[in-house]
C-alpha cells in the first residue's frame, strides 16, 4: 500500500480537507503501516481527511479496519471523514459488513487544484 496526500495541513485553506489517495492493496499485512501514516492525519483538532480510494485494488477485514479507525479517530478529534468510492465492490463489502452509512461517501475527491501545495508519501 502506498498512499499519497494532495492536501498538507500547512498552508491549507481554512476548512479544505486533506485528500489522501491509497494505492495498492488496504489489507491485513499493510494495515499496521496504514494506519501509522493515517494517525497523524487524524490527529489535531477538528481534522478534515478524505480517503480517496479509487486506485485501491483490493480491500480485506484489515483494511476495513484501517477505514474505520481513521473515522473513530477524526470523530474523537471532533473532525470528519469522507471516502471516495467508485468501486461498486468496495461499496458492496461496506454494506455487507452494515457500514454503508457510517460513512460519507463521495464520487470524486474534491478540487484541489487550488491547494497552494502538494506532497506525496509512499511506503
Amino acid at each position: 500500500m502506498r498512499w499519497q496526500a494532495t492536501t498538507p495541513r500547512r498552508g491549507r485553506p481554512m476548512g479544505a480537507p486533506i485528500v489522501v489517495q491509497l494505492v495498492g492493496e488496504l489489507d491485513f499485512p499493510s494495515a499496521a503501516r496504514t494506519n501509522s501514516r493515517l494517525d497523524p492525519v487524524t490527529a489535531g483538532n477538528h481534522p478534515h481527511m478524505v480517503l480517496d480510494l479509487r486506485q485501491v485494488d483490493f480491500l480485506d477485514c484489515g483494511g476495513i479496519g484501517v477505514l474505520c479507525r481513521a473515522r473513530r479517530r477524526t470523530r474523537a478529534h471532533g473532525g470528519r471523514l469522507s471516502l471516495v468510492i467508485t468501486d461498486p465492490r468496495f461499496l458492496r463489502i461496506l454494506d455487507a459488513v452494515g457500514l454503508t452509512g457510517s460513512f460519507d461517501i463521495l464520487g470524486a475527491p474534491p478540487d484541489t487544484a487550488r491547494q497552494p501545495e502538494r506532497r506525496a508519501v509512499h511506503h
